[in-house]
């Protein structure tokens, strides 16, 4: 009998080295993204009764807030949701408002805070609840995430409304990774209406579905060469996504391989003297028309020079150059840029999961000292000074 893959490697040796619930884990996406599809459209109503008296006024304001990855949804999806939504939309880490509430928090504004938490316990997510509760006059919560028994969903305020994704995107791995793919996607589905989306998810998650099949070979072969650096590069919302990228390849080698993020124009500007003769660049590259030419003039500068090992570009269009130098979407040539969040983290997810084996590194718990967890730890709040 076959034994069973993931990521299309045996599933026996994925768990002898403890990799197998990340392999799992990316791999699960597509299906994921469609289930969290149908929930959320089973609750249309409910979540546009609670939502729109905040996100239809444009006194008022949304905040999507969480910690390490949890934040970087909302780096993505803000300049997007504050274009379509009355009210203003920012992306503040649950990490700045428990440091300094008095700066995020206007006690006068009308408050939605969308707060993401994988397992919902970070100290930090349940303390930028309770400052906004405690600060705020008129503020609503929206908890998205992927663990009923978390205590994010459990704390005492006047207005709050729970999004539960599917137990399985409660990533049993340390790196999230179905967990950030689905509780963006419900945020969009949730913000935007799911009607607007109920086209598109089919093609998206088909699309990533290609993405983990068809760029599985290619990203491990990447990972192999042994690059001691990799610089991810988006503009707009791939800028929040570049760093996720980054923070996935840092998690999963446990820091051997140095990482940093940039937009493409913003590269020129220092962060270039990052790239050496061992360094890979990856740029999600845009479809918006003029966007790309921006992030295309930059492959022609990166590749020019000849100074970095390798310059990827992650694109739904056609290749820029080499296609063997391009991992391709397939079936979103047309679409906007949203839509391609999902199937590129998926090429930054597998690259990091090849590079964590290649390095012998155990993808489901990459830090083995305990210094950084998977619920983060030794977090010691502090009261706000008068």
């Amino acid at each position: 009998m076959h034994s069973p893959e993931s990521l299309g490697i045996p599933e026996a040796a994925l768990t002898a080295d403890g990799a197998l619930w990340t392999a799992r884990e990316i791999a699960q996406q597509p299906r994921m993204l469609e289930r969290t599809h149908a929930m959320v459209a089973g609750l249309a109503t409910q979540i546009a009764a609670f939502v729109d008296p905040v996100t239809g006024n444009p006194a008022a304001r949304v905040i999507l807030t969480g910690a390490g990855t949890s934040s970087y949804i909302g780096e993505c999806l803000a300049p997007l949701l504050d274009r379509q939504l009355a009210a203003r939309v920012d992306a503040v880490a649950t990490t700045d408002i428990v440091s300094a509430p008095r700066l995020y928090l206007d006690p006068a504004q009308p408050l939605l805070l969308i707060s993401f938490g994988r397992s919902g316990n970070s100290p930090e997510s349940v303390a930028a609840v309770e400052l906004a509760e405690t600060l705020v006059a008129d503020v609503r919560h929206l908890v998205v995430t992927c663990n009923a028994d978390g205590a994010l969903g459990k704390v005492g305020v006047r207005q709050a409304m729970t999004l539960l994704l599917p137990e399985e995107t409660h990533d049993v791995s340390f790196a999230m990774t179905s967990s950030f793919s689905c509780m963006m996607y419900a945020t969009l589905a949730a913000l935007s209406g799911p009607d607007t989306l109920g086209f598109r998810v089919g093609a998206i998650a088909r699309a990533t579905a290609r993405v983990i099949d068809d760029a599985n070979t290619q990203t491990h072969a990447l990972a192999l060469t042994g690059f001691d650096r990799v610089a991810w590069l988006g503009s707009g919302l791939f800028k929040g996504l570049a760093r996720e990228a980054a923070l996935k390849l840092g998690e999963l080698t446990n820091g051997g391989v140095a990482t940093c993020f940039e937009s493409p124009m913003g590269f020129r500007h220092g962060p270039k003297t990052f790239v050496t003769a061992r360094t890979l660049v990856c740029v999600f590259v845009s479809n918006d028309p003029l966007t790309r030419r921006y992030d295309l003039d930059l492959l022609d500068e990166l590749r020019g020079d000849g100074a970095a090992d390798r310059v990827i570009e992650i694109t739904a269009g056609a290749p820029h150059g080499d296609a063997a130098d391009a991992i391709t979407v397939p079936g979103l040539a047309q679409a906007g840029d949203v839509d391609l969040l999902w199937p590129y983290v998926a090429v930054a997810q597998l690259f990091a999961f090849h590079a964590s084996r290649a390095m012998g590194i155990r993808p489901d718990t990459p830090n083995a000292q305990g210094t950084v967890n998977r619920v983060v730890q030794g977090v010691r709040l502090h009261p706000m000074v008068p």
